[in-house]
């Protein structure tokens, strides 16, 4: 694992320096567009409905039922949907029937930004003290994200931004090899459903602007702070994002602090999609435990109880403001 991150980390720093860009050009100031208020009662119903279909882990009924479920409701607010199905397999040999599902509005639009979040869940609770092999509800990690892009998805429905926009929902992201596991290690076992986006794109020469990524946004108090490949890939991306969490008020949520590399799914857009999409993550990180994460990461605790409706909303009107303002 070590060897993993110095890799990337390395090629991170190398693509940073290669792609700086120029620091020329004064433009004139754009007005503010008014930006819809995000519903954060409609999120949390949303992350409600995916947990409702038990454990969206691959090969499962629930997972078939949500992914359904997930196409048709991006089907009713976005101009296209596309389901990109691929058999990925995963460290432990089992081939996981999974499916990328791209929405878009505005898809003939050159400008563009993706917004993105991974839908499956855990197939086990390796951080709990009981019922390590029984697949959790992941209400935060998978669901709020997920829930928060749909909300979205609903606002812009109603009015578009200026801007083309890609939603992204990421499968196999979840089913990464556990540190105790009898398998031999695999390398890159984490976001295997990104891994293969990044390498097959769902278009031909697709670019965007930038993409923001969403994990574990729904934890009470959660705190976002400035992780280590977000500032290396898209430094501007981030500073637009928390200036305008700043500008709304919920600096207690998105604080200026640089924090360590993450192994997810932006991680793998950056360095395997040739620069296409610089994407940041939008994830909790919790220095009183003792792999920063959400608390009730990879437990059973993570559940529709321990979602906070006011996290949903400081990220779900924070992206949208970025969003309505390009």
């Amino acid at each position: 694992m070590k060897n993993i991150l110095i890799n990337l980390l390395l090629s991170c720093i190398l693509l940073s320096c290669s792609n700086e860009a120029p620091k020329n050009k004064k433009t004139a100031p754009k007005k503010a567009v008014e930006v819809p208020s995000f519903n954060e009662d409609s999120a949390y119903n949303f992350i409600a409905k995916q947990v409702a279909f038990g454990p969206r882990v691959p090969n499962t009924s629930g997972h078939d039922a949500c992914a359904a479920y997930l196409i048709e409701t991006l089907n009713s607010y976005c101009d296209t949907v596309i389901v990109q199905e691929a058999q990925l397999t995963a460290f432990d040999g089992t081939v996981l029937d999974s499916k990328n599902i791209i929405a878009s509005f505005k898809p003939l639009r050159a400008k563009r930004v993706m917004l993105c979040a991974h839908w499956d869940t855990r197939p086990f609770a390796d951080q709990d003290d009981e019922n390590q092999n029984v697949a959790i509800d992941g209400a935060n990690d998978g669901g709020s994200g997920v829930g928060v892009l749909l909300e979205i998805a609903r606002q812009f429905a109603m009015k578009k931004p200026d801007i083309g926009v890609d939603i992204i929902l990421f499968d196999s992201e979840d089913y990464g090899q556990p540190s105790e596991s009898d398998f031999p290690r695999m390398q890159h076992s984490y976001c295997l459903g990104s891994q293969y986006w990044s390498q097959n794109l769902h278009k031909p020469n697709y670019f965007a602007k930038y993409g923001i990524l969403l994990d574990m946004v729904g934890g009470k108090d959660a705190v976002f702070t400035q992780e280590l490949a977000s500032v290396t890939f898209a430094p501007q991306a981030v500073k637009k994002v928390w200036n305008a969490a700043a500008n709304l008020g919920y600096g207690n949520h998105f604080q200026f602090q640089k924090t360590q590399l993450i192994i997810d799914d932006h991680l793998y857009i950056n360095n395997l999609a040739q620069g296409r999409v610089p994407t940041i993550d939008i994830i909790e990180h919790d220095s009183s435990t003792e792999s920063n994460f959400y608390e009730h990461w990879h437990t059973h605790d993570d559940n529709l109880e321990n979602i906070d409706k006011n996290t949903l909303k400081a990220v779900g009107q924070t992206v949208m403001q970025v969003v309505y303002n390009e």
